[in-house]
């Protein structure tokens, strides 16, 4: 089962991941994860990798693409995976399709956490306020200002992929208000 989730920051992407993961014994492969993995091990990939991100650089795609095609070969990822932070564009989004057809794979289903955006500027604060209170580290786009970037990065550069998947016949929505356990019932059938 290849699964990727979509929907804003805060959304619940990762925790929804991470249930995925551990329901189907499938990993969450997250890009940033997979760059720093391919980098420490010194993979041809990662050796490139480092260089651009040594120098101050975005990882072009075709990178990250490389670094996904490496991971996907892994054995862990023989019964699927759910991609974390890829796709993000449309160009990235054609990219993974090549790929995934190149290796005999497709996606099995896209699915799209929706929450309302006053919402999502509360689960930031809250998240800030929970990792404050518990004594860690507040991330530093954890805030209002950070979240208003993200969330014009989102709707300006992601939210066409919902089109995109929509038009391939794998996009399903799930009400990403509702309970965390409400919004896990509602993926696992779209999963069953």
């Amino acid at each position: 089962m290849n699964v990727i989730l979509l929907g804003p920051p805060g959304a619940g992407k990762g925790t929804q991941s991470q249930l995925i993961a551990q329901k189907h014994t499938i990993p969450q492969l997250s890009t940033g994860d997979m760059l720093r993995a391919a980098v420490s091990a010194g993979t041809p990939v990662g050796l490139k990798a480092k260089k651009i991100m040594a120098d101050g650089g975005l990882v072009p795609d075709d990178v990250v693409v490389g670094i996904i095609s490496e991971r996907i070969a892994e054995p862990d990822c023989v019964r699927g995976f759910i991609l974390d932070g890829f796709p993000r564009t449309l160009p990235q989004a054609s990219s993974l399709d090549r790929l995934l057809t190149s290796k005999g794979l497709k996606l099995d289903r896209v699915i799209e956490l929706k929450v309302d955006d006053m919402a999502l500027a509360d689960r930031v604060e809250k998240r800030a306020r929970e990792t404050l209170a518990a004594g860690g580290t507040v991330r530093p786009d954890d805030n209002a200002d950070a979240l208003k970037t993200r969330l014009m990065a989102y709707y300006r550069e992601t939210s066409p992929l919902i089109g995109y998947y929509y038009a391939h016949g794998l996009l399903k929505s799930v009400d990403g208000m509702a309970p965390i356990a409400d919004v896990t019932r509602q993926i696992d059938e779209i999963l069953a």
